[in-house]
C-alpha cells in the first residue's frame, strides 16, 4: 500500500503541527454540530426532545422480580403496590417505585456474625458482639446466649412507612424479648431448654412487632449453644462434673433401692399373708373347739351321770392302749394279786 505523504501532512496540520493523533477537540465537535443544524429541521431542539423522550419512556416502565413487590409513591405519598412483572408508572419526579422482597427470608444474628457461610461456616465472635448475648438469668447467673432471628416482610406498606428503621427496631425488640425470657429462668433451664425458650421468644417478639407496626413476620428463632462467660467456664465445668457425679450416685442408689425394697416388700407381704392364714386357722379351730365343748355341755346337762361315764370311758379308751404293761393293785389287799396280762388279751389269745 502506497502512502499519500501530502494528504498525511494536511491532516497533521489540522490537528497541529508535529502533534500525534488524538481525540477531536471541542471546537471541531461544535462546528460539526452547527453544520448538522442545516441538514436536520429543528436542529438542537429535536435532539433534546429525542433525549427527553427516551428518558421519560425509560422511567415509566419498570420490572418487579418474582419474589418482590413494587411500592409506588406519587410526590412522596403512597399510591399502590404492584405485582411481579412489567409495570407502568408516571415519569420520574412524579412517581417513585421502591422494590421490597417479600418472599426472601432475612436473618439477624445476635452475639456473633457470619464471616463465611459454607460446609464449615466461619463466625466472628468477640467483645463487640458479646454484649448482645450476655444475659442475667433468674437465679442471678450470667449466661452467653447467641441466637438467630429469621423473618419475612409480610406488609411492605408498614415496613416502609410506619417505622423509620425496621431492622434496628427488630434488633432492639428481639434483644429485649430474649432478655425478658431468659430472666425468668435458671441457668440450667437456659442451657437445657433452648427449644422452649426459642418458642416463647418467637411468640412474644411477634406480638411486639405487630404492636410496633413493623410489617415483619418472624419465621423462626434459632438458639445457638448457650454457655457461660470464659472467666467462669472452668468453675462451671467443675460444677457440672460434680452434678453429673451426684446424678450417677443417685441413680446407683435408686438401682439398689429398686432391687432391695421390692424384695423386702414381697417378703413382708408373704409374712403378713402367712400370719393372717395362721390367725384364721387358729380362730376357726377355737370356734370349732368351743362349739364342740358347748355341744358336750348341752348333752352333759341333760344326763350328767351318763355323759360323765361316757366321757370317762372314751378317755380311757383313748389313753389306755398307750400305757404299755398294766398292774392292778387292790388297796384292800396286803399281798399282790396274780398278774393279769391284759396286753396279750387284747389280741384275743390267752
Amino acid at each position: 500500500m502506497t502512502w499519500d505523504w501530502e494528504k498525511l501532512q494536511q491532516q497533521r496540520k489540522i490537528r497541529g503541527e508535529g502533534s500525534p493523533e488524538g481525540p477531536p477537540r471541542f471546537d471541531d465537535v461544535f462546528e460539526k454540530f452547527r453544520s448538522a443544524r442545516g441538514r436536520f429541521p429543528g436542529g438542537m431542539w429535536l435532539v433534546l426532545a429525542l433525549i427527553l423522550l427516551v428518558f421519560v419512556g425509560s422511567s415509566c416502565f419498570f420490572t418487579v422480580a418474582v419474589d418482590e413487590v413494587g411500592v409506588v409513591q406519587r410526590f412522596g405519598r403512597y399510591v399502590r403496590t404492584t405485582a411481579p412483572g412489567l409495570n407502568f408508572k408516571l415519569p420520574a419526579g412524579i412517581e417513585k417505585v421502591t422494590k421490597v422482597r417479600i418472599r426472601h427470608v432475612f436473618k439477624e444474628e445476635f452475639g456473633f456474625r457470619t464471616i463465611e457461610a459454607g460446609v464449615r461456616t466461619r463466625y466472628a465472635t468477640g467483645s463487640i458482639y458479646q454484649s448482645e448475648s450476655l444475659m442475667l438469668t433468674g437465679d442471678l447467673n450470667v449466661a452467653v446466649v447467641p441466637w438467630i432471628v429469621q423473618y419475612r416482610i409480610n406488609d411492605p406498606y408498614k415496613y416502609l412507612f410506619k417505622v423509620r428503621d425496621p431492622t434496628g427496631t427488630l434488633r432492639d425488640l428481639a434483644e429485649a424479648t430474649m432478655r425478658l425470657i431468659v430472666g425468668d429462668r435458671s441457668i440450667d433451664e437456659v442451657i437445657s431448654k433452648r427449644e422452649e425458650i426459642a418458642d416463647d421468644a418467637k411468640n412474644l417478639l411477634q406480638i411486639e412487632l405487630d404492636e410496633a407496626e413493623t410489617g415483619i413476620r418472624v419465621n423462626t428463632i434459632e438458639m445457638k449453644r448457650t454457655t457461660v462467660p470464659a472467666p467462669v467456664e472452668p468453675s462451671w465445668n467443675e460444677v457440672n462434673q460434680a452434678t453429673q457425679e451426684r446424678e450417677r450416685i443417685i441413680q446407683q442408689a435408686r438401682e439398689a433401692y429398686n432391687k432391695v425394697v421390692p424384695a423386702a416388700k414381697g417378703e413382708a407381704e408373704k409374712t403378713i399373708r402367712a400370719a393372717e392364714g395362721y390367725a384364721l386357722d387358729r380362730i376357726n379351730r377355737a370356734k370349732g373347739d368351743a362349739a364342740r365343748f358347748l355341744a358336750l355341755y348341752e348333752e352333759y346337762s341333760k344326763a350328767k351321770d351318763i355323759t360323765r361315764r361316757r366321757l370317762y370311758l372314751e378317755a380311757i379308751q383313748e389313753i389306755y392302749p398307750k400305757l404299755g404293761n398294766k398292774y392292778i393293785v387292790d388297796a384292800g389287799q396286803k399281798n399282790l394279786l396274780p398278774l393279769l396280762n391284759l396286753g396279750r388279751s387284747q389280741g384275743g389269745k390267752p
